[in-house]
């Protein structure tokens, strides 16, 4: 169970960096009375489930140590 958390951990983290990264760069920027206001047009769910990923692994290796 302890390399599944791990996995699972680092397949998320990495997941979140790619995802977060490619959804960061999918916006567009509109000025707006001299602000610039950022519109993303991204998809978030690839970001979500990575994040829930990570939160699995991580539990996993929480409750592991405990027993």
């Amino acid at each position: 169970m302890k390399l599944l958390g791990i996995v699972l951990l680092v397949v998320g983290i990495i997941g979140l960096a790619y995802f977060g990264y490619e959804a960061l760069q999918e916006s567009e920027s509109v000025e707006v009375l001299g602000a610039d206001i950022a519109v993303s047009t991204a998809n978030w769910t690839p970001v979500i489930v990575s994040g829930a990923v990570a939160l699995i692994g991580l539990i996993i290796l929480a409750i592991r140590k405990r027993k």
